[in-house]
């Protein structure tokens, strides 16, 4: 038994771990993939593993152990400067040293311009592992500098499986449909079993509805909608920060960002998991109005979902499953606004339905 055992799949990132324990390690690894798969529990098990299965690691007390997270949606010089400064003291008591990145496509660009003299000739006891959800925005100099270890987006049965063992009250419908609108991602799955994150899917559940189904909806208001959940989220994250901040002497100024940043990164989230929500209940609708039942995301919902695909919509909601993906990408890849995006999206919407009944 070694501590991979906790980690969900990703076979073939255990097969390349379990090589370099046996072969002796490289001294820079980079984990990529997307977010919530299980890349930093693949990280801490595998420093654990250097150290012969230690548990401190998992706690994070093993003195040989530097774990570096971003302050918010960057990691900056500052950071990095003092994971160097203690890159070259030797091992307090193991044979190696190791440091973990988590967030390291956060980096910034005079972050990752002082990591890279330490990747480029590392001391002999250190091994480092940069944890990345996407390889974008890291620079090709350090991406070529490390072994890369691909993560996948976990299968439905895995999601599943963790979501019964997180509630095992949920019914097997419950269930499936949030392993099937998570994507593959257990920190959407942990996120959607939140009472209060469930709440906000009920509410966005009924703007998609809406859409199609109200003849009085307003697509400003629905947008205000979209916007209110993700200001909500924002809110729990900065509570969460300020918590995690209290007992450390941080000056004023460096406390506050954290805190700002984290809401920020939320409220991000928030907006970019309701459009793939979103996209997925027009995509249902697709489902239902072929007839196929078996293929829905939205198990739970299916009685609504059977009632309103129905072929006038068809077409209607295969334009609007691509609307929403395409808002989605523009949000992910461009500074907009989004109260601005998605009000042409709602817009969009309704234009897409038009002509089908409403009820």
């Amino acid at each position: 038994m070694t501590a991979f055992d906790s980690v969900p799949e990703q076979a073939e990132a255990k097969r390349l771990l379990a090589a370099a324990l046996a072969d002796g390690p490289a001294h820079a690894y980079l984990f990529h993939g997307p977010a919530g798969v299980g890349k930093r529990r693949t990280a801490l098990a595998f420093a654990s593993e250097l150290f012969g299965g230690d548990p401190r690691v998992e706690r994070r007390t093993h003195p040989d152990l530097y774990v570096l997270e971003p302050l918010g949606d960057q990691i900056r010089i500052d950071a990095v400067r003092e994971l160097r400064r203690d890159l070259h003291m030797r091992p307090f008591e193991a044979d190696r040293r190791v440091y973990l990145v988590f967030g390291a496509q956060v980096l910034n660009d005079e972050a990752a311009d002082a990591l890279l003299k330490d990747l480029e000739e590392p001391p002999s006891y250190a091994v480092i592992v940069l944890v990345a959800d996407e390889l974008g925005p890291l620079p090709e100099t350090i991406r070529s500098r490390c072994q890369h270890v691909p993560f996948r987006r976990l299968s439905e049965r895995a999601v599943r499986e963790e979501v019964h063992a997180r509630a095992p009250q949920l019914s097997q419908d419950e269930a499936t449909s949030i392993a099937r609108v998570a994507g593959g991602r257990l920190d959407r799955a942990e996120r959607l079993l939140d009472p209060a994150s469930a709440g906000r899917r009920a509410d966005l559940l009924a703007t998609a509805r809406a859409v199609y189904a109200d003849p009085g909806f307003h697509p400003g208001e629905a947008a205000e909608r979209l916007l209110e959940a993700a200001r909500a989220r924002a809110a729990e994250a900065k509570e969460r920060e300020e918590a995690a901040l209290e007992g450390l002497e941080l000056p004023a100024r460096e406390a506050e960002q954290r805190v700002r940043r984290a809401g920020r990164g939320a409220e991000r989230e928030e907006l970019l998991a309701a459009l793939e929500e979103l996209a997925a209940w027009y995509r249902d609708l697709v489902a239902a109005a072929a007839g196929a039942e078996g293929a829905l995301a939205h198990t739970d919902r299916a009685g609504e979902l059977l009632e309103d695909g129905t072929l006038e919509r068809l077409e209607g909601a295969e334009r609007a499953a691509e609307l929403v993906r395409e808002t989605w990408r523009n949000l992910e890849e461009f500074q907009l606004s989004a109260r601005l995006a998605l009000e042409a999206l709602f817009v969009a919407l309704r234009r897409a339905f038009a002509g089908a009944p409403a009820a």
